[in-house]
């Protein structure tokens, strides 16, 4: 049995690991080059008359993001086995390689994690960018809008490391705060058609 980590310990980890690589993303996505990759996953299916994802949800996110995971993961990881802080906080027994992959992992889980959502909102006929009309359909996206990455990047972590449940609250509490500072972010910097 593969030893479960200490729930606060890996939530700060995940947390900081991903904001570094947030971080990463969001500079990619000002640059030139990312623009020429705003290829549509989707490629253009649709279902039911309608775009599965979307213009939005393109390649150029997971060009980034998945090995931003992957480097931050291993470097966090790196830095603390250095100070000798990763055995006392009783992290992933992992080796540095090891905490890139599972960054890889998570990365792509985090990307992949707003697919469904994208998926449901284009059959609502919610337009890309868009919020829905009405308050409690809106309330209802907003939530759904901070939380499918952190599910994505948590159901992809329980396939391959042990998740403590408690791990996955603390991430489920902070992890929408910062999803929304990102998004913030991104609309200030002319990447996003809405802040929130």
């Amino acid at each position: 049995m593969r030893p479960v980590p200490n729930s606060l310990a890996a939530a700060l980890f995940l947390t900081i690991a991903f904001v570094l690589a947030g971080l990463a993303h969001a500079a990619w996505l000002r640059t030139p080059l990312s623009r020429r990759l705003m290829m549509p996953l989707d490629g253009g299916l649709r279902f039911r008359d309608r775009r599965l994802f979307g213009e939005n949800k393109t390649v150029r996110g997971f060009v980034v993001m998945v090995p931003a995971a992957a480097l931050a993961f291993a470097c966090l990881a790196a830095t603390l086995s250095v100070s000798s802080l990763d055995r006392a906080l009783e992290l992933w027994p992992l080796s540095i390689a090891g905490y890139g992959a599972v960054g890889a992992w998570a990365g792509l889980g985090f990307m992949a994690g707003e697919l469904p959502n994208s998926f449901v909102k284009r059959q609502l006929d919610i337009a890309p960018g868009s919020a829905p009309r009405g308050w409690g359909a809106a309330v209802i996206c907003l939530v759904v809008d901070r939380v499918d990455s952190i599910l994505g990047a948590l159901i992809a972590l329980s396939i391959v490391v042990p998740t403590p449940p408690m791990m996955w609250v603390y991430l489920l509490l902070i992890g929408p705060g910062i999803h929304l500072a990102f998004s913030a972010l991104l609309y200030r910097w002319g990447v996003k058609a809405r802040a929130a």
